[in-house]
């Protein structure tokens, strides 16, 4: 571990994939759904429709901010199942129900995971000021608080919001200043090696990957000095600084 924990002054943290699936990508959470929920499909056709929902939620404004992290999950697996079904391998009828069912499978998971990271926030957010950095759909400030961890942070930077999306290091730096702190007093943990780490290395952070399932095998090959494969790890070191 090379993050020098005597320098931090504030921490920044990932949403997605680090709070709400422990590391893991988010398609490995959803695709394990699909199959819970009777989806008859292959991976690679699953990946070709989760990528189309991710364009299409990215240039279309599906999500509003008073959407939860039940209805977003509902929004996206939808437009996923839409596209599986306009190549005949779904049947339309189904899109419905199949969405609300695989979107209730995620929503629990994610539950879970945030409530397994709630003690590492509170721990943290007593030594240090926190900030969340997210590339999201304009609806985190709604996420955090159904999930009850909004207090934890003094500002939310969202990409939706700020029009600036990872892996552009300026979205670290407006962390940075939202902290008040210098860019090497500053602790940035995330899931996503390239959109994360390589980022706020740049930005002059210090950066813990919590690293899981990626999307790509190039990913999961990645070392760093500085990984973890669960979040309460960061607690272990913290006692030692």
């Amino acid at each position: 571990m090379d993050v020098d924990f005597s320098k931090v002054k504030g921490v920044i943290f990932d949403y997605g994939g680090t709070l709400d699936t422990g590391g893991d990508h988010w398609s490995h959470v959803i695709w394990a759904a699909w199959q819970k929920a009777g989806v008859e499909c292959d991976e690679p056709s699953f990946r070709e429709a989760y990528v189309y929902a991710e364009r299409e939620l990215a240039r279309t404004l599906h999500i509003l901010p008073h959407h939860d992290f039940r209805d977003l999950l509902e929004i996206k697996v939808e437009i996923e199942l839409q596209k599986l079904s306009e190549s005949g391998r779904f049947a339309p009828a189904q899109i419905q129900e199949k969405s609300r069912e695989i979107a209730g499978y995620c929503y629990d998971a994610a539950r879970e995971s945030v409530d397994r990271a709630k003690p590492v926030l509170k721990a943290l957010s007593e030594r240090y000021p926190m900030v969340l950095v997210s590339n999201f759909y304009g609806n985190i400030e709604t996420v955090l608080e159904d999930f009850g961890i909004r207090g934890y942070f003094r500002k939310i930077i969202e990409s939706a919001v700020v029009g600036v999306r990872k892996p552009d290091p300026e979205i670290f730096m407006l962390g940075v200043k939202a902290l008040g702190v210098k860019p090497e007093e500053t602790l940035v943990v995330g899931d996503s090696y390239g959109k994360d780490i390589v980022p706020a290395l740049k930005a002059g952070c210090q950066a813990i990957w919590l690293k899981g399932r990626g999307w790509t095998e190039e990913e999961d090959k990645t070392l760093y000095p500085s990984t973890i494969g669960k979040l309460d790890e960061i607690l272990g070191f913290l006692e030692g600084a």
